[in-house]
């Protein structure tokens, strides 16, 4: 399957992470989205049901970002790869994870997570 859609630079506030000080103020976190799917019937009928209506699929993956914390970017990329495969046109997703302000000692410019799966 080569037709996808893709969402990139998603964002919202969470309070994931290992360190209390983490869950209690709080970072923004960054999410990539890929679903793979087949956008031939869409593209034929030209209505949004024939697809994924990514508006309202932001929406869920942001109550995910907003929701109850968790320890590893890792989960939390699981918890939105969960939701993006809920969708039952979608074949695989992809979902990376951006955590860019980890508390890090050193200067960097991103720390992230990817992880694909398939139906």
């Amino acid at each position: 399957m080569t037709d996808r859609i893709q969402l990139t630079g998603l964002r919202a506030r969470g309070r994931h992470g290992v360190y209390d000080f983490e869950r209690a103020q709080g970072q923004e976190f960054v999410v990539d989205a890929v679903l793979e799917l087949d956008l031939a019937p869409a593209a034929r009928s030209d209505e949004v049901t024939d697809t994924v209506h990514y508006g309202e699929l932001a929406e869920r993956l942001v109550a995910v970002l907003t929701g109850e914390p968790v320890n590893l970017i890792e989960t939390l990329a699981d918890r939105l790869l969960a939701v993006c495969l809920a969708e039952p046109l979608v074949n695989a997703a992809t979902v990376t994870v951006h955590k860019p302000e980890a508390p890090i000692p050193h200067t960097f410019r991103d720390v992230a997570v990817t992880m694909r799966r398939t139906r």
